[in-house]
């Protein structure tokens, strides 16, 4: 009996399966295409959020979203770093000019200034000459060169140059004799001038043995213009 129900029950379950598939057709769901446009939205909108914050904007980008607190910012330190570059550069070209001013090269006109050269040169010349001679027979005249043409620290200097020559003249007679072969202006700075001079020198005894003697000097003087003429004032005979 129960076998029967069973069997009852189950046919009529089929039945009413097989009636719903007739019924409700079977759809197949295909899988839906992706959105093109909303795709390249939701793309673009990653795009944008993965630009990095310290980022400069687009070239295309309107100037309403870019950035002009940073603007701000920059431009005044650039401004004064201008600033104060302009003012060392000022301070420079000062000190440069100042320099040049006081380089003693610059001051130099012993080869622009032909005519106090030449004038230099002769003075002293014929200064040198005169100084740096002496007569036993006329001393006075060694004494007025002196005066005429010396003047400072030259006057004690040639005094100890020529001190033995006068000690020793009287009695050997001599004559010293000084000539001048050659000079150059190392410097003429207004009424300052620096000279090289080479000079010949001849020492004879005009005693019972007559003899006389040569040497070649060299040496450097300080000169300065006094009353219209050039006077030394310092013999350099670059010895100690």
């Amino acid at each position: 009996m129960s076998t029967t129900r069973h069997l009852v029950n189950r046919q009529r379950r089929l039945a009413t399966v097989a009636a719903e598939r007739t019924a409700t057709p079977t759809t197949v769901r295909r899988p839906a295409e992706p959105d093109t446009e909303a795709g390249t939205t939701a793309q673009e909108s990653a795009a944008d959020d993965a630009v990095e914050p310290g980022a400069e904007p687009a070239p295309d980008e309107p100037p309403s979203r870019r950035r002009p607190s940073r603007l701000r910012i920059t431009l005044p330190a650039v401004l004064c770093a201008l600033t104060v570059l302009l003012g060392a550069l000022a301070a420079w070209e000062f000190t440069s000019a100042a320099s040049l001013r006081d380089d003693p090269s610059r001051q130099n006109t012993s080869l622009t200034d032909i005519g106090r050269t030449s004038e230099v040169k002769g003075q002293i010349t014929e200064a040198v000459g005169a100084v740096f001679s002496y007569n036993y027979a006329s001393p006075a005249k060694a004494d007025t060169a002196v005066k005429k043409y010396l003047v400072g620290k030259a006057v004690q200097q040639h005094k100890a140059m020529l001190a033995d020559v006068r000690a020793q003249a009287p009695k050997q007679k001599l004559v010293l004799t000084t000539t001048v072969t050659e000079s150059g202006v190392e410097l003429l700075d207004g009424d300052r001038a620096r000279l090289l001079v080479f000079a010949d020198q001849s020492n004879t005894r005009t005693g019972k043995s007559a003899e006389t003697t040569y040497a070649a000097a060299m040496f450097a003087v300080d000169a300065v213009r006094r009353d219209g003429a050039w006077r030394i004032s310092a013999i350099d005979t670059f010895t100690r």
